[in-house]
C-alpha cells in the first residue's frame, strides 16, 4: 500500500512528519510513503537517516496550509499546498491513502471534494477510537457534521461497523445511540427516530447507551452527531490529562506517595497508553471513495507511525466500498420495510 503523507502538515513537522514515515517504512514490507511538502526541507531530513529508498520518496509541492484560513479559501488558494497535493496522489490513483496532521478542516473538504462521497453516502463522518474498560470502542461521528438528520447517524452506525470490523476484527460490532438515558422514548427528535432506524436495521443494534456506559465497554460502535461526538471527545481527553496530572500532583505532596508512584509506575505508564490518541494516529474521515487520515496536530512521529499504520489497515480492506455495500444494505432493508 502507498500512503501519501502531507510532510508539512502538523504543529512538529516537517520533523515528525518525516521521523514517523520512516519508522512506518522500516516497520513494514507492505508499507510505501510518499513524503510531499517542499523538497529541499524533506530531502535535508531524510539525509543521513537509514530506509529503503524504493520504499520512500518525496513529492514536491509548496508549504501547509495556514491554520487561520478556511477550507473554502484553501480549495480556490492553496492547490500546490501539500495536503491538495497529498490528496490529488490519492485521486490519481498514484497513492492508496492520505495522512494529515495538519489543517483538519482542510484535509476533510480536500478529500470530500476531490474523492467525492461513497456510493449512497450522504454525509462522510469522522471515526475516531476510545478507551474502554473492555476493548476500544469507535466514536462516530466526532465532529464532521454539527446538525444531523436521523437517516445520517444510521449511516455513521455502518461506517462505524465497518471500521471496527476492519481495525478490530470484530464480526459483528454492537451498535449504541449516545442518549440520556437507556429507555426507547428517552432523547430529542433526532434521537428517538434514530433509534426507530436503527432497530429496524440489519445492523446488531444494542439500543441507547448513556454517557456513564460509554467507558464500560457495553458498545463497540456509540454513534451521535457531530456536535455531541466532538464535545465527548475532547472533554474525554481533557479528562484523562487532568486525571493524569493530578495523580502525579498528590503523589509528589509526601514520600510515601513519591515510593508509591514508584511501585505504580509501571501501571500508570499503561493508564497513560490507553488514553493516548498516538496509539491509534489519527481518525478516518469515513464515507468518502478513498482512505484520509486526520491526525492531531500535536502529532509525534509514534503518532504519525500509527497512522500511517491504519491507513494502510484500511486501504488494503477496502473499507470504503464495505461502507458502500453497507449503506446500500440498508437502504434496501428501509425500501423492503416501507414496500411491506
Amino acid at each position: 500500500m502507498i500512503i501519501a503523507l502531507d510532510a508539512m502538515g502538523g504543529d512538529n513537522a516537517p520533523v515528525s512528519t518525516v521521523e514517523g514515515a520512516i519508522s512506518a517504512v522500516n516497520g513494514s514490507d507492505n508499507i510505501k510513503v510518499i513524503l510531499v511538502g517542499e523538497e529541499n526541507i524533506l530531502h535535508d531530513q531524510l539525509r543521513g537517516k537509514e530506509y529503503p529508498s524504493e520504499r520512500l520518496s518525496v513529492q514536491n509541492s509548496a508549504g501547509a496550509v495556514p491554520m487561520d484560513e478556511s477550507p473554502s479559501q484553501a480549495l480556490r488558494k492553496r492547490k500546490d499546498s501539500s495536503i491538495a497535493v497529498a490528496v490529488d496522489l490519492v485521486k490519481d490513483g498514484k497513492a492508496d491513502a492520505v495522512v494529515s496532521a495538519g489543517h483538519s478542516g482542510v484535509t476533510m473538504a480536500m478529500s470530500l471534494i476531490k474523492l467525492g462521497k461513497a456510493e449512497g453516502v450522504d454525509r462522510p463522518a469522522i471515526a475516531t477510537i476510545m478507551p474502554s474498560l473492555r476493548d476500544p470502542f469507535v466514536l462516530v461521528d466526532a465532529g464532521a457534521n454539527v446538525d444531523c438528520e436521523p437517516q445520517n447517524l444510521l449511516e455513521f452506525a455502518v461506517m462505524g461497523s465497518a471500521y471496527s470490523n476492519a481495525v478490530f476484527d470484530k464480526e459483528e460490532p454492537k451498535v449504541g445511540l449516545l442518549n440520556i438515558g437507556e429507555e426507547d422514548t428517552k432523547g430529542n427528535e433526532l434521537s428517538k427516530a434514530a433509534f426507530t432506524l436503527l432497530k429496524g436495521s440489519p445492523l446488531n443494534f444494542t439500543g441507547n447507551i448513556e454517557g456513564k456506559e460509554v467507558y464500560a465497554g457495553e458498545a463497540d460502535v456509540v454513534v451521535c452527531d457531530g456536535f455531541t461526538g466532538n464535545i465527548t471527545l475532547k472533554v474525554s481527553e481533557g479528562m484523562a490529562e487532568a486525571i493524569y496530572k493530578m495523580l502525579k500532583i498528590e503523589i509528589s505532596k509526601s514520600l510515601i506517595g513519591i515510593i508509591g508512584y514508584f511501585l505504580m509506575k509501571p501501571a500508570l505508564k499503561k493508564f497513560r497508553k490507553r488514553t493516548d490518541y498516538a496509539e491509534h494516529g489519527g481518525a478516518p474521515l469515513l464515507g468518502i471513495r478513498g482512505t484520509s487520515i486526520i491526525s492531531h496536530g500535536r502529532s509525534s512521529a509514534r503518532a504519525i507511525m500509527n497512522a500511517i499504520k491504519v491507513a494502510e489497515k484500511l486501504a488494503s480492506k477496502n473499507v470504503h466500498e464495505m461502507i458502500a455495500e453497507g449503506v446500500k444494505k440498508v437502504k434496501k432493508e428501509e425500501t423492503a420495510v416501507v414496500e411491506s
